[in-house]
């Protein structure tokens, strides 16, 4: 059975959630303690996806994700970088994401893991945002989001405007590593607050590594494993009856994970 390790400790908060969702995708899903992780690194072979919940670790003291990335870096490095040697596959949500952005998972370019190079900064309105976005996939080469184009999500952060160099930003383009931007009706959200809720630069909302095989989001799939999760699912409930069409259980993020599990299947 494929199996998935959700991290956990010093406040992240959506372990339980991102676990919930792995198993319902058929993986066997186990929640560890960073602490417990730092004790005994071998157990990390025994499993195949790595995921970094959302939350807020260590309160966001000295930036959001950084306090984590650090004991990470200082206490797993080799651990991580072997996880990633045997193409497994690694997946940071929210804080998540804040946390391997430190951490130089991503967007790794030209293989360059542990340079930091993109940031996620507060967002535009020095506000917590926390409010159902739409997003367009963009990226064929991201294992997570195979046959996404269209999706919706809720985000819940105060530090998730997406933002790097010039430089990083190009290669980023060129090499198919931006997997979801916000979105607004049938295009973009070009900036405009709430549709991109944070002000993050060309509407990111998420990235991969260039093996496809690492997903930062800020955005919270596991947020969105059922249909009636949805903020507009009424709504959607009653346009499917009159269309006679039968209502969905699952949500659009189940995607997600689904294509995480199916991939080592």
């Amino acid at each position: 059975m494929v199996k998935a390790l959700v991290l956990t400790g010093y406040g992240i908060n959506c372990d339980e959630e991102t676990a919930f969702a792995f198993k319902k995708a058929g993986a066997e899903a186990s929640i560890v303690h960073v602490n417990d992780l730092i004790k005994k690194p071998g157990q990390l072979k025994d499993f195949q996806i790595f995921a970094f919940p959302g939350g807020f670790c260590y309160g966001d003291d000295t930036g959001s994700g950084n306090a984590l990335a650090n004991k990470m870096r200082n206490m797993l490095w080799q651990d991580l970088m072997e996880f990633i040697d045997q193409e497994k596959l690694v997946i940071g949500i929210c804080n998540g994401f804040q946390v391997i952005a430190n951490l130089g998972l991503l967007p790794a370019i030209d293989g360059k893991y542990g340079e930091r190079t993109v940031a996620l900064a507060p967002n535009n309105s020095a506000r917590y945002e926390c409010r159902w976005v739409s997003l367009k996939g963009f990226s064929k080469k991201c294992v997570f989001t195979k046959g996404i184009e269209d999706i919706r999500m809720p985000v819940a952060h105060g530090e998730g405007k997406f933002t790097t160099s010039k430089d990083v930003l190009e290669k980023l383009v060129e090499n198919d590593q931006l997997v979801f931007k916000y979105a607004k009706g049938k295009g973009l959200a070009g900036g405009e607050f709430p549709f991109n809720p944070n002000g993050s630069v060309l509407d990111i909302a998420g990235i991969c590594n260039e093996t496809g095989r690492i997903l930062g989001m800020m955005p919270h799939p596991e947020r969105h494993i059922f249909f009636t999760q949805q903020d507009d699912w009424t709504k959607q409930k009653e346009t499917l009856k009159r269309k006679g069409e039968k209502l969905p259980e699952e949500g659009a993020g189940m995607k997600i994970f689904r294509n995480a599990v199916s991939h080592f299947k």
